[in-house]
């Protein structure tokens, strides 16, 4: 202060009036203020920073590193400028009016909150990035709950810079907001019903990312790429990308494959058609030919009715026959039914879980039982229904 007024005196010893010194006594007083704030925020960067980012280098956590990757500490110091100012300016500015002081003090102040607010998003997102790569987190929908927390953030961080701005209590700001609540939620209606529904998501570990989901009614049909506040984004088979709000995973329904792939097995379920006038009762030289099979061995020693028809023992070998495929997981269901006759014969289904369950091998397990059982049935006197074709019309015809 001594000097600043050793300053005002000289300037009016130059000819200036009073208050013109007066004048550009207090603006070099603030352009020393702000020399002095900028000086002090590269000795933040420069060494303090610098000598703290060397420090973490040398240890073994590898949060830490993330955290500098991402500049979370550099908006820390961004804090550095705007607090200096405003905690000296009443000093340089002493016999100023107060307005002007609380005026300067105020814009720092709001230069203050974006500082925070800023390096409050950059470490929400740093923390999502290392509990993110962590494994019990890693397929948590973290992401929304994260972007939540950040979103709140900034609503009261706005809030205080209006209070700031216009001179309002914080506490009567947010009383007000209570008359604007129906606005409120209509702006923030899919970003309020995402939170909910995130939440409702992750509670009860309805999806996470990873997951294989299906969803028809939309075409939905892939691999859950992201679960964010506002959308669940999907890569489908085709690898078009499906994105959805949260509410609509939790008001419609959908199929989460998460559940099978932890299971014993994937289940195959289908069906073939005989044709019904091929099924007859075995005749003793049949009886011979099956009793001859290895798999039919049990069948033949155990209780069964008689007679036997080529429909029933085909079945019972079919059951053997899958029950001794390694591929096949015995401690599920395995059987082999029949379903309603139709016109298309009598449909004989295959019900049993598969141990692989990848999808392209699982399709070719699929495949490799149903080419064995079109081949064996011709083996028992059946035959396949099939509709006539073309060539068998010529062929009657003629």
């Amino acid at each position: 202060m001594e000097v600043l007024d050793a300053i005002k005196k000289l300037l009016v010893s130059w000819g200036m009036s009073p208050e013109r010194a007066d004048v550009l006594d207090h603006f070099i007083a603030f352009v020393l203020l702000v020399v002095l704030a900028l000086l002090a925020d590269q000795l933040c960067r420069r060494v303090v920073l610098n000598a703290v980012a060397r420090l973490v280098k040398k240890t073994k956590a590898t949060w830490d590193d993330i955290v500098f990757d991402q500049k979370v500490m550099v908006r820390l110091s961004h804090l550095v400028v705007p607090l200096i100012i405003y905690m000296f300016i009443p000093v340089a500015f002493a016999d100023t009016a107060a307005s002007t002081v609380g005026l300067i003090q105020r814009i720092c102040m709001v230069a203050i909150i974006l500082s925070l607010l800023s390096f409050g998003h950059a470490f929400l997102g740093a923390v999502y990035t290392v509990y993110s790569a962590t494994g019990r987190y890693r397929n948590r929908p973290l992401k929304g709950l994260v972007q939540t927390v950040q979103v709140l953030m900034w609503l009261v961080g706005l809030i205080c810079i209006v209070g700031q701005l216009t001179g309002q209590e914080v506490v009567n700001l947010l009383g007000g907001l209570g008359a604007m609540s129906a606005v409120l939620m209509l702006v923030f209606k899919d970003t309020i019903m995402g939170f909910v529904s995130g939440v409702q998501l992750s509670a009860n570990n309805m999806l996470k990312v990873g997951d294989w989901i299906k969803m028809p009614k939309y075409g939905v049909d892939g691999t859950v790429t992201e679960v964010s506040l506002t959308t669940v984004k999907v890569r489908n088979w085709d690898n078009t990308v499906a994105t959805l709000p949260p509410y609509m995973l939790v008001s419609d329904i959908f199929e989460n494959w998460n559940a099978m792939r932890k299971s014993g097995g994937r289940r195959i379920k289908r069906s073939i058609n005989i044709d019904m006038g091929s099924v007859r009762f075995c005749t003793p030289e049949m009886l011979e030919k099956f009793r001859k099979m290895p798999l039919l061995k049990e069948y033949f020693e155990g209780p069964h009715e008689e007679p036997l028809t080529n429909l029933g023992v085909l079945r019972a070998y079919l059951v053997a026959w899958l029950r001794s495929l390694p591929v096949v997981n015995t401690e599920l269901h395995c059987m082999v039914r029949q379903l309603q006759p139709t016109e298309y014969g009598v449909p004989l289904e295959l019900y049993f879980f598969s141990r692989i369950k990848d999808w392209v091998a699982y399709e070719g397990v699929q495949s490799d039982v149903f080419d064995y059982v079109l081949a064996i049935v011709p083996e028992f006197g059946l035959r396949i229904f099939q509709a006539p074709g073309g060539d068998d019309v010529r062929f009657i015809g003629k």
